[in-house]
């Protein structure tokens, strides 16, 4: 199954998007948390700055998102993992609304109570969570409910390779395979859980050879390609919408920049990242497309000049939203 002319475009404009989207994040994040605007012998403040808390981005991992989410509709559920912007932006949740969240404004996704590790869009079912191996069982309940109804509507969960060792991962599997539910699981094999290598976490070489073991297909896609994994979801979903079960998909991706914005990456090998960007899947499919005819020099900016406006848009509106009023403080949460 290959991409349209219309899907390849698609793609493209959605990488561009998350790219800007998480790169003017990566500044954003860190105004005010570096000295000398912060505590006396600190080296960075979390809590400070327009943006307190963690911030996990996505640079480099756009192919899984996209190639995933072309083939979605509206109505289909996906789950996404605590680093979870290409997901939403590839599934168009409110892109104003996901970045009040993240400022922590009362017009924010969650009324700016949840950060952007807790982003919620009913409108067009997208959810995340900051639980490793949460959205496993979640996904498998929105694929449950559709055939329960009838519907030929999906649910996918996306998540780290590091989730495959959570006991979740398991146990939503079995769960799926065993009620051959509408679901396809995608695993973002980065090469990092944190810090720590797959090669020291993991007993098993690819993720995607686990669905053996619950009676379901498995697929490695083992290049960073938006038409690759384009084609490895293609069948997975049609393959779901006609009720003959889940599927795992593990791709290899690329991991740009830190776990966290201010980890000090330590753990990798020095200059990994930029080794990394030389095989960037943008330009890679920019290149694609301009091969095909479908994308020149004039376009391409005019583009671009949409995307960085449209960003820089939910940047703004973010900054300047207002907080949640201090005797709002326990509406619109869970307590036990």
């Amino acid at each position: 199954m290959d991409p349209t002319s219309e899907q390849l475009l698609w793609m493209y404009e959605k990488m561009v998007e998350i790219r800007e989207y998480e790169e003017t994040m990566a500044k954003v994040y860190l105004e005010g948390k570096l000295p000398p605007k912060i505590q006396k012998g600190l080296a960075f403040d979390i809590g400070a700055g327009p943006v307190p808390g963690e911030m996990h981005l996505a640079a480099g991992q756009e192919p899984v998102a996209v190639g995933v989410c072309a083939h979605l509709r509206r109505e289909d559920t996906v789950v996404g993992a605590h680093r979870p912007h290409h997901f939403a932006i590839a599934k168009d949740v409110d892109l104003l609304g996901m970045t009040s969240e993240m400022f922590g404004k009362a017009n924010g996704l969650g009324k700016g109570k949840g950060g952007h590790m807790h982003l919620f869009d009913p409108a067009v079912k997208f959810s995340c969570s900051g639980i490793v191996g949460a959205g496993a069982p979640q996904a498998c309940g929105a694929a449950l409910a559709a055939k329960k109804l009838g519907k030929d509507w999906v649910a996918v969960s996306f998540f780290g390779e590091g989730a495959a060792n959570q006991g979740a991962f398991h146990e939503a599997l079995n769960l799926a395979s065993l009620w051959k539910l509408p679901v396809i699981f995608v695993c973002e094999d980065n090469k990092y859980g944190i810090s720590v290598e797959k090669s020291a976490s993991t007993a098993i070489e690819s993720n995607a050879d686990r669905a053996a073991g619950y009676g379901m297909p498995g697929v490695l896609v083992d290049t960073n390609d938006a038409v690759a994994v384009f084609r490895a979801a293609g069948e997975a979903v049609a393959r779901a919408r006609r009720g003959e079960g889940p599927t795992l998909i593990e791709v290899k991706t690329d991991r740009y920049l830190g776990h966290f914005q201010g980890d000090p990456e330590t753990y990798r090998p020095k200059n990994e990242a930029q080794q990394l960007r030389q095989h960037d899947p943008i330009v890679i499919l920019g290149a694609q497309l301009r091969a095909r005819g479908e994308l020149d020099d004039a376009k391409d900016a005019a583009l671009r000049s949409t995307i960085s406006a449209r960003v820089q848009a939910a940047y703004e509106h973010g900054r300047n939203s207002p907080y949640p009023a201090p005797e709002d403080a326990l509406l619109h949460v869970f307590a036990d």
